[in-house]
């Protein structure tokens, strides 16, 4: 028996029935635009399961909870970009210059004690969670006196199980540099796969979040939230920076990327720079001058949330 083969793209009604129902489900914004993209990652996943139309998959889709694997494996299709280690340098640079030096020494003179809690949000497959952990190995003084914890989250559970497995290949690797990836990777000859060392995965876990939700986890002294909101329109923007606030602990810092267009809603925080804001109400000179001038034309390609 021959399988039905869809039409090319999706109609108009169909495209706005997947929209809705992404967007109820996700926050993810579907414009009218991305008719073609939508309709190209749809039928890659009727291939996949044998679904012969669009309507038969919506159907599929809407029969299932947002946890189900084929869920999951949607929104991989139409969410899916690339990701790397040590992606937009002035933010790593600033991580490892600027913050772990500045926890550092209030540990040193009393000040704070030796904890440091970290999200990565919207993670991926954990290439940002284990470049925050490879910094700190790197400059972090007697990071094993330290209480260190980095969380990462993301929306789809395949991108989660991924970052637990935490194999990276060349392409993720490409800007680690030689020095780091010998002292904190162990590298596969086989695959050409590389993968944190026990220190690294100690601070590490991960776990699947809707950033639509609140996360009921203890405030945070730094979130890392990059090129993910760009998928959300205004209305599931404030609710996902709603819930981002609330995670944030006193002084602590929110990084975000020059793609996410929530620098109107970020109001109540200090902003420092072009991505980097701080959760305090005194502004004062020398938290002004924690980021380096050139974050203000920083520009940054976008990532997934998977």
């Amino acid at each position: 028996m021959t399988t039905a083969v869809a039409p090319r793209e999706v109609t108009d009604s169909q495209l706005a029935q997947y929209a809705k129902l992404i967007y109820d489900r996700t926050g993810i914004h579907v414009s009218p635009h991305k008719k073609t993209l939508l309709s190209n990652r749809v039928r890659r996943r009727l291939r996949a399961t044998g679904v012969s139309s669009y309507d038969d998959y919506f159907k599929r889709l809407r029969s299932r909870p947002a946890g189900d694997p084929e869920w999951d494996a949607f929104l991989q299709e139409i969410t899916t970009h690339e990701t790397y280690l040590f992606r937009d340098q002035s933010h790593w640079d600033w991580f490892r210059d600027e913050f772990l030096k500045q926890i550092s020494a209030a540990a040193r003179d009393g000040k704070r004690k030796k904890t440091l809690r970290i999200w990565s949000a919207a993670c991926s497959t954990g290439d940002e969670a284990y470049t925050l952990a490879t910094c700190i190995a790197e400059r972090l003084p007697s990071p094993s006196q330290w209480e260190i914890e980095i969380l990462g989250t993301d929306l789809g559970v395949g991108a989660v199980a991924a970052a637990e497995k935490a194999e990276f290949g060349k392409r993720a690797m490409h800007l680690v540099p030689d020095s780091l990836k010998r002292r904190f990777f162990v590298h596969d000859p086989n695959n050409e796969t590389w993968s944190p060392k026990k220190q690294l995965r100690e601070w590490a876990q991960f776990r699947p979040h809707n950033l639509l939700e609140p996360l009921n986890e203890r405030p945070f002294d730094l979130v890392f939230l990059k090129n993910v909101l760009i998928y959300f329109d205004i209305e599931s923007k404030q609710k996902a920076i709603g819930n981002i606030r609330k995670a944030l602990a006193p002084d602590a810092y929110l990084v975000t990327s020059a793609a996410e267009g929530v620098s109107n809603m970020l109001n109540d925080l200090e902003t420092l720079g072009g991505w980097l804001h701080r959760n305090s109400k005194h502004q004062n000179e020398s938290s002004a001058r924690v980021v380096p001038d050139k974050c203000e034309s920083t520009i940054v390609n976008p990532r997934t949330n998977r």
